[in-house]
Parts: C-alpha cells; sequence; structure tokens
C-alpha cells in the first residue's frame, strides 16, 4: 500500500489560490445563508430546504472542512456548522422523515465535530443516527432501503440505491467507536450487494436494483436519475468510486479496492477533453451538453482515497487523475469572481429525468470541490474516514 503522507506531497499554487477564493467566497455567502441547507442554486441563489432534506449536511460539512482549515482565525464558520447539526436534532429525534441519506445528513456534521473536537453530544447523535441506518437493513436481500413511500399506497421497500454506497461510512464509524460489530456487518453485507448487483462488467453502474423484499431476488433494474435502467448516471459512477474507496480504507478488503479501481477506469475512460463528465454517459448524444460537476468532484474524491490504497507504482495515476478533474472545475467551471453567484462550481445537473436543477450549482458539488482541496493542502480531518 502506498504509504505516503499527503503532507509531504507539494501543494499546486492553484490548489491554495482555489482555496482562499473559496474561503472568501463562502464567508460572504454565509453571512445570508447562515444556518440553513442549501441545495441547490437557482438565478444565483442558493434555494433553501427544510432541515430533512437529503443534502442539509453538506452545507455544515463544507462550513467545517474551511473551519478546520483556517484553524483558530476562523470565527465564521464553525458557529453556523455548530448551528446546522443543533437544527438536526427534530429530524433526528422525529424519525419519520429519516431515510438512507442518514449517513450523508450526520457525517458531515456530527461525525466531523466530534472528531475535531471531541464533542460527545455530536458521538451520541452519530451512533443514534447509525442505528435508524442499520434499521433500513433487509436481511433477505443484503441491501440497505432507500427512500420511504412518496405517496400513500406506493411500495419502494425492496429499493436499494448505489448512492447508499456513500452512507455506511456512518456504520464503520459507529462499530470503531462501540466495538460493536453489527454495524460493520450491515456495512459489509450492503456492499457485497454492490458488487454483485450494481457495478456492471464493464466498470458501469447502476443506480436503483429493486428487490423483492420478501425474497430478496432482485426483481428489476431501474434508471432513476439515470437516462434509462442500461445507461451510466455519471454521479451514481461517482458515488461507487468513493464508496468503494471508503469501504477498502474502513476494511482493507482488496476486493473493495479492485472494484474501486474497476469503476475509476470506466469514469475516467469516458471523460470529454476538460475532464469533467456529462451527466449520463450512455444518455443520447443530443442531452449530453449538460455535465454534472458534482460527479466529478465526487469522483475526485474518490481516486485521492485511492491513490492513498493502492502500491506506490500506481498511486500517482489515481491522483493525478483526481487532482486533474478539481483543477478543471476550478479554472473552467468555477465562480468565484461572480458576486451574484453563490455556488462555488457552475454546471452541475441534479436530475434530468425530472428536468430538476439542470446546469446549476449543487451544494454537494461545492463540498466535494473544498473536500478535494482540503485532501490536495493535506492535513485535512476528512468525515468519512
Amino acid at each position: 500500500m502506498n504509504t505516503i503522507s499527503a503532507n509531504r506531497i507539494e501543494t499546486a499554487p492553484w490548489v491554495n489560490e482555489a482555496w482562499e477564493q473559496t474561503i472568501n467566497k463562502v464567508k460572504r455567502t454565509s453571512a445570508r445563508i447562515g444556518a440553513e441547507f442549501p441545495h441547490a442554486s437557482q438565478g444565483g441563489t442558493y434555494i433553501l430546504e427544510a432541515p430533512h432534506w437529503w443534502t442539509a449536511g453538506f452545507w455544515p460539512g463544507l462550513l467545517w472542512l474551511l473551519h478546520e482549515g483556517e484553524g483558530s482565525a476562523d470565527t465564521t464558520f464553525r458557529p453556523i456548522a455548530e448551528e446546522c447539526e443543533l437544527r438536526l436534532d427534530e429530524v433526528l429525534d422525529g424519525y419519520d422523515r429519516l431515510d438512507h441519506d442518514i449517513g450523508f445528513m450526520w457525517t458531515l456534521t456530527s461525525v466531523i465535530n466530534y472528531k475535531l473536537y471531541g464533542s460527545e453530544l455530536s458521538r451520541r447523535r452519530a451512533l443514534k443516527a447509525a442505528n435508524y441506518l442499520m434499521g433500513r437493513f433487509n436481511l433477505k436481500g443484503n441491501f440497505i432501503r432507500a427512500w420511504n413511500p412518496w405517496s400513500e399506497g406506493e411500495d419502494n421497500s425492496g429499493w436499494a440505491i448505489i448512492d447508499c454506497a456513500m452512507n455506511v461510512p456512518l456504520l464503520y464509524f459507529a462499530t470503531r467507536e462501540t466495538g460493536d460489530l453489527r454495524y460493520s456487518h450491515v456495512a459489509e453485507a450492503h456492499m457485497g450487494t454492490v458488487l454483485n448487483h450494481f457495478i456492471r462488467k464493464d466498470g458501469s453502474v447502476r443506480h436503483i436494483v429493486r428487490f423483492d423484499p420478501q425474497s430478496g431476488e432482485v426483481a428489476e433494474y431501474i434508471g432513476g436519475q439515470g437516462y434509462g435502467p442500461e445507461s451510466a448516471w455519471s454521479r451514481g459512477t461517482a458515488w461507487a468510486v468513493y464508496g468503494l474507496a471508503l469501504a477498502a480504507k474502513h476494511t482493507g478488503r482488496q476486493e473493495y479496492i479492485d472494484a474501486a479501481k474497476h469503476v475509476s477506469h470506466f469514469f475516467l475512460s469516458q471523460l470529454p477533453e476538460d475532464s469533467v463528465p456529462v451527466w449520463d454517459f450512455r444518455a443520447p448524444e443530443e442531452t449530453k451538453v449538460l455535465r454534472d460537476s458534482s460527479a466529478g468532484a465526487c469522483a475526485a474524491c474518490g481516486l485521492l482515497l485511492l491513490s492513498e490504497l493502492v502500491p506506490d507504482s500506481e498511486a500517482s495515476s489515481y491522483r493525478n487523475a483526481g487532482e486533474r478533474i478539481l483543477k478543471s472545475l476550478y479554472q473552467n467551471y468555477g465562480a468565484f469572481d461572480q458576486d451574484e453567484e453563490e455556488g462555488l462550481i457552475l454546471h452541475g445537473t441534479s436530475h434530468y429525468p425530472e428536468r430538476k436543477n439542470m446546469d446549476v450549482p449543487l451544494i454537494y458539488g461545492d463540498y466535494f470541490f473544498v473536500e478535494g482541496l482540503a485532501r490536495l493542502r493535506g492535513g485535512a480531518t476528512i468525515p468519512w474516514v
């Protein structure tokens, strides 16, 4: 394995420049957004969602990363991040709104707060969230159930999605903190299902697999936020790259490393000249004018982690690929000089099939961009690991 510390790799000048521009911009935007929960930017302004919305963790997570990078000089970011975490108590205690995205929400708020400051209250929140996430496990199909019914009488109890690969690190955290292996057993079972049913032979990735919730047998594949059941939604591919690398980091299992490499090779092979993916690699050509910068940012973080898990002879290939994506996002997609735009990174695509939030900044794209910068600068506390 590659044991070279990120701190020993010289930081490229553009990274420090991007970091400073990010700090300056978020200081301005946080004055309006405050302890709210932005999702997608419309007309230059981030639309704010209710605390139960799945993206509620990304804004405070971004603030925590900036806070750590600034250290004692920060008087802006930490108070807002802590207030966001406090506001999420109504969701955690209310329970009814919780689904598989529990990991996104409390890993980026409570877990990182606990890691940075040892907050016992944050630790309890994270463990409570992990219990709820573990409770969504379907024993017959070995998957964590996605979502809840969207309307009365609807049954999606057999649905599993690739996004959840990014939620299971909360379960690994719970095992590490408590010594209770049940959490990691559920994480392992779910990731085994990812290996067996979500990743195709060519390294492309399905978004939704519907299982029979009684028997656990595969019933059908569903396109979800991709173009169709057999397409290759780029953000789903990115979830897999990073989620598999995280599973490998937590377990040391070679099969996760191999799968992360396989998916990343597919992802990288599909990138256009500027290294930022289209929204779905197998969508009709006329729709490929739409990029998804958030998929690029997430995959870049996964590639940077993967570079730490492979032998030294392979490490630079993955690190360079991740850095290349992030540099393109900064230079070609950044909105740092646009005072009228609150988002950091332009041209994200949230949900093309429903024609929602297309070609706009997305808070998770901004978050993963900042996480990527933090990784490249070295020494950052990354919530997922």
